[in-house]
């Protein structure tokens, strides 16, 4: 899988790609097992949806990038809306392997909703990221876009004004080649998606429930 990646990296093109379509199908298998094992474990002990695998085709109608092929391999798992927020991401490349996950485009009010949340239950949140697994596998820290200035509704001297600038919550966790290619890979990504538990319950309960925790979900 790797090594196919690697060449498909120094020859993007359709006339190689074609001509390599068996060691393409060798590693989409791979990786597809990959995915299918992980996703596996996952559904018992999250609700889930199903698993989506992303296409090696890039996507470049609008793209000044028309190399046609992704190098990497990618799956996304949704949990089960609407009481089950947030997904996971699993990325499998020899330039970046990592998992992530969490809240990458949040609409105007759902981002209202988290930056409510957080500044009023402040020391939960906080919680939430000192939590053992998430210190662990993400170091503590939300990555993603965020503004430079303060957002509107919001005091800049807010204690938790560092999250509120975040206009993405995800967290994130890289692994060297070595990790990646290693007979436990998937067993340590497993470990490192389970430990976003955490946080998806916060961000659920901040996008589900109103400050007084009264249900918003059917609103």
């Amino acid at each position: 899988m790797f090594d196919f990646l690697t060449e498909l990296a120094e020859n993007n093109n359709k006339e190689w790609f074609d001509a390599h379509k068996a060691q393409y199908e060798s590693a989409k298998l791979e990786a597809t097992t990959l995915f299918k094992h992980i996703y596996s474990i996952l559904t018992e002990y999250d609700t889930l949806s199903s698993l989506k695998i992303y296409r090696i085709h890039r996507d470049l109608r609008f793209s000044n990038d028309k190399t046609p092929y992704k190098t990497h391999f990618g799956c996304y798992i949704q949990r089960k809306e609407p009481y089950y927020l947030g997904g996971y991401y699993v990325c499998i490349s020899p330039q970046e392997t990592f998992i992530g996950g969490g809240f990458f485009e949040p609409n105007k009010d759902e981002l209202l909703r988290i930056r409510k949340e957080i500044s009023f239950n402040a020391e939960k949140f906080r919680e939430v990221m000192k939590n053992e697994g998430i210190q662990k596998e993400f170091g503590g820290q939300l990555w993603g876009e965020e503004l430079k200035t303060v957002p509107k509704g919001f005091e800049k001297d807010d204690p938790m004004i560092d999250y509120l600038r975040k206009k993405q919550f995800l967290l994130k966790h890289d692994y060297s080649l070595e990790e990646a290619t290693s007979n436990n890979f998937a067993e340590k990504a497993i470990q490192g998606l389970l430990a976003m538990r955490p946080f998806f319950d916060f961000m659920t309960e901040a996008l589900t429930t109103n400050l007084n925790r009264e249900s918003i979900s059917n609103n």
